[in-house]
Parts: structure tokens; sequence; C-alpha cells
């Protein structure tokens, strides 16, 4: 009983019936206009004298009705208003003006829908409940039997006895049939209104390349930052442990936390720049192994690591991008190596066979602090070689633990 009171009177019910009465209220200019049309072809003067005429002109005025839906602000008003009244979700439903045919077809037909149904359920919502409450109140006014519109088998005591039950069933099939045009037009307006399947693609291909940048600063974000904080943080320890007794490397450590956090905060402005709407993008260029594999090994190193490189490739003759992803790659295996404080650490780069190979080693140190939700250095390696075509793998094996990536030199 509970459920069945809020279908028929619940707050999704009562919007949808006005969303329904707003059907009509926009129905009746094009009453009007079918008036216009069908008074002189019937001869009469007085259409709204005579109920089969009044349904004649509003028959007559829904053709009207589906021609001006065709104009463009017709689908925007009304998925505004079925967003807001029929409780839709607003992902199925078109944002923009209908542009083909098929598109401005749907919303004739939903727009006739809309009138002819908003039309019928106004017209019963302004007659059933006047009816309605005469029948309820027939037994204590007895004057409403005297009425010249009052039927002559008032007088029966079975009919008064029976009066508010019938006022009542007469409420509630109104609100039955408000409920069911509502619920019709509600599961119809996806179909009508929706977007088509160009939409669609267009919407997700916005969606997929969305998710692509963000992935992408995420990385970003995570490789240059969570480097320089790792070699900073090791950096600024080893120097304390040596403060009072090997001055130059305090002086080397200092100097290559000044180079580690200049250059983050060059890499952070430019990484930012792409979030700042209306902002043009940083100045600082992403870096590459031929730009900065040398100091990206000497920061690495003023942290107390031993790190060991073997370069067969030339660097200034890979690809851009393959250089800019390769050198994230040998950053984020430096930044592993230094938070488990394995030693030593092996960096070897070669071409073979139209690849670009990468390997990093180093020892098992001890386990590293865990963090809540883990890193995610080893995934954005994984994104970044799955974009390039590549492979890479990753695990450990009889006490070292070893990075190896193949980028294909041909990649854009």
């Amino acid at each position: 009983m509970r459920r069945s009171g809020r279908l028929l009177f619940g707050g999704r019910a009562r919007r949808r019936w006005i969303h329904l009465i707003l059907g009509g209220a926009l129905a009746m200019p094009y009453v009007f206009v079918g008036s216009l049309v069908l008074g002189p072809l019937m001869g009469e003067d007085d259409i709204f004298g005579s109920f089969p005429l009044n349904l004649g002109s509003f028959a007559a005025g829904l053709p009207i009705a589906a021609v001006t839906s065709l104009f463009p602000l017709t689908r925007p008003l009304e998925t505004g208003a079925v967003r807001a009244l029929c409780g839709v979700d607003g992902d199925a439903l078109a944002h923009g003006p209908a542009r083909t045919r098929a598109e401005r077809a749907r919303t004739a037909v939903w727009f006739t829908l809309h009138l002819g149904l908003g039309g019928i359920v106004s017209g019963m919502s302004l007659s059933v409940p006047p009816f309605a409450v005469m029948l309820m109140a027939l037994p204590v006014f007895a004057g409403l039997r005297d009425l010249p519109l009052a039927p002559h088998f008032l007088d029966h005591t079975w009919v008064l006895a029976l009066s508010p039950v019938a006022g009542l069933a007469l409420l509630c099939a109104l609100a039955a049939c408000a409920a069911g045009c509502g619920a019709l037009l509600a599961r119809w307006a996806p179909a009508l209104l929706g977007p088509s399947q160009q939409d669609r693609l267009a919407a997700a291909e916005a969606r997929a390349a969305d998710l692509a940048v963000r992935n992408r600063l995420a990385r970003e974000l995570h490789d240059c930052v969570g480097h320089a904080l790792s070699a900073v943080t090791l950096q600024a320890g080893a120097a304390r442990r040596v403060l009072d007794t090997d001055p130059d490397f305090v002086r080397e450590a200092l100097a290559a936390i000044e180079e580690t956090t200049r250059r983050t905060v060059g890499e952070l402005d430019a990484v930012l720049g792409v979030l700042r709407d209306g902002d043009a993008p940083g100045t600082a260029p992403a870096p590459t192994l031929a730009d900065d594999l040398d100091g990206l090994l000497r920061r690495t190193r003023a942290a107390g690591q031993t790190v060991t490189a073997a370069v067969d490739a030339d660097p200034a003759a890979l690809p851009p991008l393959v250089s800019r992803e390769a050198y994230r790659i040998v950053q984020e295996g430096l930044s592993n190596a230094l938070r488990h404080a394995g030693e030593p650490v092996t960096v070897r780069i070669g071409s073979a066979g139209g690849r670009l190979e990468i390997t990093v080693e180093n020892g098992l140190g001890a386990a590293p602090a865990s963090r809540p939700g883990g890193g995610h250095g080893l995934r954005g390696i994984a994104d970044r070689v799955r974009l390039l075509g590549g492979t890479a793998q990753a695990g450990a094996a009889d006490g070292t633990w070893r990075l190896h990536v193949r980028l294909p030199l041909t990649a854009t």
C-alpha cells in the first residue's frame, strides 16, 4: 500500500505530473490554431462549445506542434525539462540541438507525445477533481442534488452511499493516469531525446582523450616529484651523517639538492601549466636521455648511491618521444633503487633489432616502509611502455631486483 502511494503521489510522480501539465500548457496555442482551421471547415463559430470539436482542434494542433519542434532549441529545452522533472539520468539524454534528420524526427515524435499526453492529463486535471469533490460531498450537501447538471438518479440511497467512494476512486484514477503517462514519457525519453551513435562515439572519444591526458599528467607528476623527493631525502640524510667528517661530500650533496629541486620546480611548472585553464604550458622542456641522463646519474650518486651506467646507444639519435619516455623509465628505476636502498645499481641502455633496451638492476636492500595504497611507479612504467608498443618486465631473482624494458625505435 505504501509503495503504491509513492508511485501515485510521491515526489517523482508529482514532478512528472507537473511535466505533463507543462506539456498541456504548451499544447494550448496549437489547439487555438487547430480551432481556426477546423471552425471554417465545420461551419461552426463556437468551436469550444462542442466537446467533439474541442477534441478535433486538439488533434489538428498536434501535427502543427510536430512541425514547430524542428526548431533547434526544442530538443535542449525538452531535455532540460526531462532532466529536472522526469527523473531521467542526464547522461542518457543529448545536450545540444538535433543535427541529423533522424534526430529531428525523434524530437518531433517526443514533442508530439509530450503535448498530446500532457493535453489529456491537463484536461483531466481540470475536470476530474471538481466532479470527484462533488461526489464526495453529495451525502452532506443535499443542495448539490438540485444542480441543473446533476443526474436524476442521485436521489437513490445506494447512490449517495457510494458517491464518496466513487469520487475517491476518480481521484486515484486521475493520479494513476498521470503516473502512467509520466512513466511512459520517462521510459521513452532516452530513445527519443538520447544521443545518437555519432554523439556517443564523440563523447567516448572525448572522455578517452581526457583520461589519457589525466593519466599522462599523473605519471609525469609521480615520476618527476617522486624521484626528486626520494633523491633529496637521501642526499640530505647522507649529508647529515657525514656533516662533521666529510665537508666536501656535504657540499656536493647540497649542490645536488639545489640542482634537483630547481629542475623539478621547472618540470612541475610545465606539467601544471597544462592544468591551468587558459594558461600557456610551462616553458621548461620535458627531459630526455640526450638532455639530462648524465645529470640524472650524477644527482643519484650524490645521495651516496653507487651507480654504474653502460650506454651503448647514442641518446641524441633517439626519436624525441622514445628519448623522453626512456628518461622517465630510467628515472623511475633509479627512484625505486633509492627507496629500497639496494646497492649497487647498474643501468644499461642499448639498441638491438630496432628496439631500445633499458635495464636497471639493484640489490635487494631492506624492505621500505609501506605506503597506503602502495606505489604507482611500475604501473606508470607499464603504461608508458604499452602506449609505445613495447614490453616491460620487473621482478626479483637471486637477490637482485631487475627492470627490463624494450621500446620500439619507430614509436610515434
